[in-house]
């Protein structure tokens, strides 16, 4: 971690995020600590290295354009095509394979100054746990991150023998080899079984700092990933105490604001700290002018988007004719911007010149979702009555599903691919399903994303390749097969 010198004062939790502080304040005060914590906060949506690289903002666009549903509309400047055509994670000299590794290790470094030494640190012990907690969480956060791209999926029902990745959790200044996917895993659970206890009762001051609630949250994606379906419910269950679902009105409002009751977890963007061309939005919204947007706005799968209801609020965040003719009040989209079909309009920018807007990274939906999928995958008789809060509110003439077994299962998948389009996790949930992409019939253009419209379940292309940065410092490293 990069220190430069700052100041800290009693109102520290209310502090604009900063990256680093100086070794002193850092290391002895937990008040420093707390600026540290505020460092990786930052770290998740600041430019590393060039406008496409945003921390984990990047990182959840990248996921979604390995996918099927989100759709490449034309090459505009060139970011998103090349991962859309599965070129860069394949490639370990590609500097947005290394994107991930490369941030998410310096969280990792950042948490692991704090938890070495918050112990002797000087300040209230209440502030101690929250630090601590905080610290675990991003741990665990980033090493779960990473196994799921770098290493084979977690199979409940093998060993987990496999390499998955570096647990680091100390800085100590040597090489690390792989550890197993279990291992990782183990540790992971070990973090968030530390941080859920130390955040209670943690009345954070906003959304970017992880209280109980996301670190429960956190622990119910984990569960799920590793099919402990018992475990997932509960924790949904729990994580999503407090939170209320967006109403229809909200939910077309543009997802950039990370004080709607519904988000648990988000980065906020202000005018000081946001990088006009590496915000969030500035990639993923319909009416930012960027160069991007204005060539290549992200669809929606068609065959995706022709199974959600007519009366369902996320069918009016997509356009299939691409005009966007019912925008909120105060948002236009300017005559440079190319029309395509299927276009998004779920995100929304500030304005054509202001590319701000919070970065949602969990929300209690997902958390109604993860407790449907965990019960039916139980057989749990009220997994349907999971579901129907959600798909509820976001069609009012849903009604409870009598579907049972595999086709409750595919219809809360359906839902999931609805409710968090863009968001970043398709690439992850096919991984985890072990089911193929399949881009074919749909509104993709082949040509524009060097024909990969099938990827075959278990294809070695599902592991992105360890970056050539780390075989070359570490003799230890074992690289993916390819």
């Amino acid at each position: 971690m990069v220190f430069f010198s700052t100041s800290c004062s009693d109102d520290f939790l209310d502090q604009t995020p900063t990256d680093a502080v100086t070794d002193e304040i850092a290391t002895s005060t937990l008040d420093g600590l707390f600026l540290v914590v505020n460092g990786i906060h930052r770290l998740l949506y600041t430019r590393q290295g060039s406008n496409g690289r945003g921390g984990i903002s990047a990182m959840m666009i990248q996921n979604d354009a390995l996918g099927e549903d989100m759709v490449m509309n034309a090459r505009a400047n060139g970011w998103w095509i090349n991962m859309a055509s599965w070129n860069d994670h394949t490639n370990a000299n590609d500097t947005d394979d290394r994107h991930a590794w490369r941030v998410l290790y310096k969280v990792v470094k950042n948490a692991n100054i704090i938890i070495e030494v918050a112990p002797d640190a000087v300040g209230e012990e209440e502030d101690r746990n929250i630090v601590l907690g905080q610290a675990h969480a991003y741990r665990a956060f980033a090493h779960f991150h990473m196994v799921r791209l770098y290493a084979q999926r977690y199979d409940a029902a093998g060993s987990n023998d496999h390499l998955g990745i570096p647990i680091i959790i100390d800085n100590a200044i040597d090489s690390r080899p792989r550890a197993t996917v279990q291992e990782v895993y183990t540790q992971i659970n070990s973090d968030l079984d530390l941080a859920i206890p130390l955040l209670e009762d943690y009345n954070r001051p906003n959304a970017s700092h992880i209280n109980q609630n996301v670190a429960i949250g956190l622990k119910a994606r984990v569960s799920l990933a590793q099919g402990n379906y018992a475990v997932a419910a509960e924790m949904a269950a729990m994580a999503r105490e407090g939170f209320s679902l967006m109403d229809s009105t909200t939910y077309a409002s543009g997802f950039n604001d990370y004080t709607i009751d519904e988000w648990m977890w988000g980065g906020h963007y202000n005018e000081e700290q946001g990088s006009a061309f590496t915000n969030f939005h500035a990639w993923i919204s319909r009416n930012f002018s960027s160069s991007n947007i204005r060539g290549n706005p992200k669809s929606i799968n068609s065959l995706l988007y022709d199974q959600i209801p007519s009366t369902d609020v996320r069918s009016a965040i997509f356009d299939p004719t691409g005009e966007h003719p019912n925008l909120p009040v105060g948002i236009e989209i300017s005559s440079r911007h190319k029309r395509f079909p299927y276009t998004n309009q779920k995100f929304l920018a500030f304005g054509t010149g202001d590319s701000r807007g919070d970065v949602p990274y969990m929300r209690a939906s997902e958390m109604y979702l993860i407790e449907a999928e965990a019960k039916a995958r139980l057989g749990d008789p009220d997994a349907a009555e999971a579901l129907y809060p959600l798909a509820s509110a976001r069609d009012a003439a849903y009604v409870l599903s009598t579907n049972t077994g595999q086709d409750l299962i595919d219809e809360i998948l359906l839902q999931r691919r609805w409710e968090l389009w863009g968001e970043g996790f398709r690439f992850f949930d096919l991984k985890r399903l072990n089911i193929p992409l399949d881009r074919n019939g749909a509104n993709h253009n082949s040509a524009l994303i060097n024909n990969v419209m099938f990827v075959p379940a278990g294809d070695v292309r599902w592991q992105w390749q360890i970056p050539q940065n780390e075989i070359d410092a570490n003799p230890t490293i074992v690289q993916n097969p390819s």
